[in-house]
């Protein structure tokens, strides 16, 4: 038998084609500047949508060639374009602006080294090419300040945050500078526990943090009262306290910056949200040009007066002319009582002949407007292929596909006329037994869980689906005492399972189980739970079609178990990658082609959820699923309405 290679041995060679990569993706950054070099002189755009959808495609079908997933490569690819496009908006940025250039740049910003205005600052100036001389300021007029009186070259503000909403005091300061904006930025937040090293869990009694981290982690916070909470000017400072205190003590902050300052990571993914992110305005003294080929956006400020329909009138005039309006804040005149600020930013460049007649309309029907800045624009759109192109099918879901679509596929309503029922514990799922079932994940549990396990009871859930978004082994001790909860409270356990060797486990616990959607081309977990006596939901992969999702079914029902759920969560939505779009067409094919239940989860959809519940309902689906924490207070009025349009 023919031995194995040594651990040891395979680390290296990944280690090397590691090196031969990034030697690889250098070269292809160093050709991207060559190629804005040739797009100065023809004025040609930065982007060619049309030639990055052929490169797309070709790339995706040569990684399918080779075994990589279409999303893998697609995901990638995406990162490496968005890249080019900044590199070369960069550089024709610096052209256009000779007397900007310098190979050293102060910049200030709030907080000291280790803070998100000093990570998102340095990236911003790493991406330019130049040095950049750091000024730590203790709040936003600070800021404003330096660059004012010339100590800094720019200064950087946060702006808006996809878990906290716009920054007011940001916005109100804007209304009293003469600084010009001339660039953005954005940089994934992600919020780690700090401490120092060898600091455990347990140990933390007090955490230092900016307001704003604060109120992205709100629900993190709440499932840990216990914590004493320390107000700080900025993440930099909260991580200096705990660098200068004991095992106790804890900050709110990114890795990144916490290596600064000697802190370990002890606890990741504080944030409510998945994807937080924060976009960073760039104010200077004097405003730049933006070349044409450039996207760009402009800044405006202005007041309408107080009569019926004037913000309005202001709006038409932005659509008449073509223009795009990305963002619209409200913020209140100082000093001006009930009279309200408009901030606009909208996807134009100021030189254009567009935007130029725009304001002079807006000039006369506005009480006052000022131009804030314009500058280049760093949100870069991914270019989107075709559903099918991005698609990819195994060979077992190729097999599976072509058996399911043979009359007598253990799915359809060929094979079994009447609907499947599924029974849970003491609930009973069908097209005759609607269920709500809630969702949270393992890591929200805590010894105080009980009452709200009671609440979700009294808002009229039967069961909860709990997920583990830890890589590390299962916690029996904790999912134990998790589910004696639900079980005294008189809720189903659904749990989720990732891999065939937890099924031992899981299934002392469960009322049913539930495959994720990433996990939905996993042939052997499918035969596995197939070949076993319980309830299983089996969620739709965010990028499958309906045949590969009813193809998957297929393979768990040919092992035996009929007690299958189908789980619709949301498919990708590729202008929004980091939001799922519910497919409640996919509801009404599934019901009219298969006998097996389909509940809509709505826990990852962002807005009106109350109103896809209904739909879904109304549109046959057997139940729903909604957030443990944040739809509690809804389920009090939505779930007796969904039950009343069952009878």
């Amino acid at each position: 038998m023919k031995k194995a290679p040594q651990l040891n041995q395979l680390r290296e060679l990944i280690t090397s084609l590691d090196n031969e990569l990034l030697t690889l993706l250098a070269k292809r950054r160093l050709l991207s500047i060559e190629v804005a070099r040739s797009k100065e002189s023809d004025i040609r755009p930065i982007r060619d949508t049309t030639r990055e959808k052929e490169l797309l495609a070709r790339l995706v079908q040569q990684g399918r060639d080779q075994g990589l997933d279409a999303h893998y490569v697609l995901s990638l690819y995406h990162t490496i374009i968005e890249d080019s496009v900044l590199n070369q908006q960069a550089y024709l940025q610096s052209q256009a602006n000779p007397d900007n250039r310098k190979h050293r740049t102060s910049v200030a910003y709030l907080g000291a080294r280790g803070s998100y205005s000093y990570l998102a600052a340095s990236r911003y100036c790493q991406r330019r090419q130049v040095e950049m001389q750091d000024i730590g300021c203790a709040n936003f007029d600070e800021i404003a300040n330096a660059v004012e009186s010339g100590h800094a070259d720019y200064g950087f503000l946060p702006i808006e945050n996809t878990s906290s909403g716009s920054i007011n005091e940001v916005f109100d300061l804007l209304q009293h500078t003469n600084l010009a904006i001339v660039g953005e930025t954005t940089i994934d937040v992600g919020h780690c526990l700090l401490a120092k090293s060898g600091s455990k869990l347990e140990d933390i009694k007090t955490l230092y943090a900016h307001p704003q981290p604060i109120s992205q982690c709100s629900r993190y916070l709440a499932h840990n009262g216990h914590y004493k909470l320390q107000y700080c000017s900025s993440s930099a400072e909260a991580m200096e306290k705990v660098q200068h205190g004991d095992h106790t003590v804890a900050a709110i902050g990114s890795a990144e910056g916490g290596a600064l300052y000697e802190l370990e990571s002890i606890e990741t993914g504080l944030a409510n949200q998945k994807v937080n992110r924060t976009r960073f305005i760039v104010v200077a003294r004097k405003a730049i040009d933006v070349p044409e080929q450039v996207p760009a956006k402009t800044t405006l400020i202005m007041a309408t007066g107080q009569k019926p329909g004037a913000l309005v009138d202001t709006l038409l005039v932005l659509k008449a002319h073509n223009i795009n309006m990305s963002k619209l804040e409200s913020r209140p005149i100082t000093g001006t009582p009930w009279e309200e600020m408009f901030y606009l930013d909208v996807d134009a460049n100021i030189a254009s002949a567009n935007m130029q007649r725009a304001l002079k309309e807006l000039e006369r029907i506005a009480r006052f407007i000022k131009v804030l800045g314009c500058y280049a624009s760093e949100t870069v759109k991914p270019t989107r292929l075709e559903h099918g192109q991005l698609l990819i099918e195994p060979d077992s879901s190729k097999v599976a596909k072509q058996q399911a679509r043979k009359l007598d596929a253990r799915h359809t309503r060929q094979f079994k006329p009447s609907g499947t029922e599924v029974t849970l514990g003491q609930t009973v799922i069908s097209e005759q037994h609607f269920a709500s079932l809630a969702q949270m994940p393992i890591e929200w549990f805590n010894d105080s869980f009980t009452a709200h396990a009671m609440a979700l009871k009294e808002a009229g859930f039967q069961g909860v689906i709990i997920t583990n978004n830890d890589s590390n082994a299962i916690d029996e001790v904790k999912l134990s005492k998790l589910c004696k909860q639900l079980a005294q409270a008189g809720l189903e356990a659904i749990l989720a399972i990732e891999q065939t060797q937890e099924l031992s486990i899981l299934q002392e616990y469960a009322s049913a189980l539930l495959i994720p959607g990433k996990q939905m081309f996993n042939k052997s977990l499918l035969s596995t739970l197939g070949s076993s006596s319980i309830p299983v939901l089996l969620e739709r992969n965010t990028m499958a079609s309906e045949d590969e999702w009813l193809a998957s079914a297929e393979l768990f029902l040919q092992a035996g178990n009929q007690q299958l759920i189908l789980c619709e969560s949301g498919v990708r939505n590729f202008n929004h990658p980091e939001a799922l779009a519910v497919d409640l067409t996919s509801l009404v094919n599934l019901r009219a082609q298969s006998h097996l239940p389909v509940i809509v989860n709505l826990s990852y959809s962002r807005d009106n959820r109350e109103a896809l519940a209904l739909a879904a309902s109304k549109l046959g689906a057997s139940g729903i699923v909604l957030d443990a924490l944040d739809d509690i207070e809804t389920s009090q009025t939505l779930l007796p309405e969904l039950y009343r349009l069952q009878q």
